[in-house]
């Protein structure tokens, strides 16, 4: 991989060889360390500040992502199922039955499903498979699938959830994927309802849990509605870099002040020497060191808390290994 800067390109023996690979420490430390240091902050001041405090009668939903055809063989039990997407690799209606079987066998009361690699779903990517893949119908049997709509589903004490689900993602390399749109196009503004409790993409928005890849348009559309849990998957190594794996492959969303800064931040350009003698990338990071404090006082003394959203990466695909090795995500609501 080229790293590129003022014009000039170096390259780096441990850079990653795709977008789509984990970085190293020290590569993202090379590549721009204002930035390094500012994810850092930003992830000291999220762990010190308190946690959203969980409602009577939690509900337990159980994460998972990116299986290609293969299954995990302990899922973890709970309230709510959800699969957000590739489910399999060619996205025949035999792969795609063939997966919808086996969630169908598990004994979560509730799941959801949105579908990239599921090329049959798309009718657009649909005609990419030959003439005898196109045909037939899928049996999804009790799992709701959700494509740009809603469902409603109750639980014990009472307690309901309003789900919506969408696969939309940027087709940054392979435009005959399902669901793809051109990244500069907005996809999403306006599209998500206000009332959605979780939000199921497979893709990520711009900044978390992404390696660079997420979707400017939907972080904005997230930061509209703000839903109590946003699940995605798609960019597998994105749970195994190492800010990945510091965060257990999730992020708290308080769409803050602070929030706001490190993510101008992020949008800067990388470089070794411009992120070290770039005056703004370290007026950043005093803004993030400033905000992180007020908003841990505020937190702590004050006791202030704005509605936040939990971000999930639930892809349980390791990097491009072909294997599954990132253990499902349990998140209580």
């Amino acid at each position: 991989m080229a790293m590129k800067r003022e014009g000039m390109i170096l390259r780096l023996p441990f850079a990653p060889q795709t977008p789509w690979d984990s970085p190293l420490f020290i590569f993202s430390l090379i590549n721009n360390p204002t930035k390094t240091l500012i994810r850092f902050l930003d992830l000291l001041f999220n762990k010190l500040r308190s946690q959203p405090t969980l409602r009577r009668h939690p509900i337990r939903v159980v994460c998972i992502s990116d299986t290609h055809c293969l299954k995990w063989d302990d899922i973890p039990p709970g309230d709510l199922l959800i699969h957000s997407g590739d489910l399999t690799n060619n996205g025949t209606i035999s792969e795609l039955q063939a997966q919808v079987h086996w969630l169908n066998t598990l004994p979560h009361p509730h799941k959801v499903d949105t579908g990239n690699h599921d090329t049959y779903l798309d009718t657009r990517s649909r005609k990419t498979l030959p003439h005898a893949d196109q045909q037939g119908r899928l049996n999804w049997g009790n799992i709701h699938y959700l494509q740009h709509s809603s469902v409603t589903l109750k639980f014990k004490g009472g307690r309901a959830l309003n789900i919506y689900g969408a696969a939309s993602i940027p087709a940054i390399d392979h435009p005959e994927w399902a669901f793809t749109y051109p990244p500069s196009e907005d996809a999403w503004t306006q599209t998500i309802p206000r009332d959605t409790d979780i939000l199921i993409t497979h893709g990520p928005p711009q900044h978390h849990l992404d390696l660079g890849l997420g979707c400017p348009f939907l972080l904005k559309e997230v930061n509209r509605v703000r839903p109590r849990l946003q699940v995605f998957g798609h960019v597998h190594a994105a749970r195994s870099w190492w800010l990945g794996f510091l965060m257990s492959g999730r992020e708290l969303a308080r769409w803050d002040a602070l929030q706001r800064t490190v993510e101008r931040a992020l949008t800067r350009s990388d470089g070794l020497v411009g992120g070290l003698l770039n005056p703004q990338g370290w007026i950043d990071v005093l803004r993030v060191l400033y905000l992180g404090t007020a908003s841990l006082l505020w937190d702590r003394i004050w006791g202030g808390q704005g509605r936040t959203t939990l971000m999930v990466n639930a892809a349980l695909m390791y990097n491009a290994t072909g294997v599954l090795r990132n253990a499902p995500q349990v998140v209580d609501i």
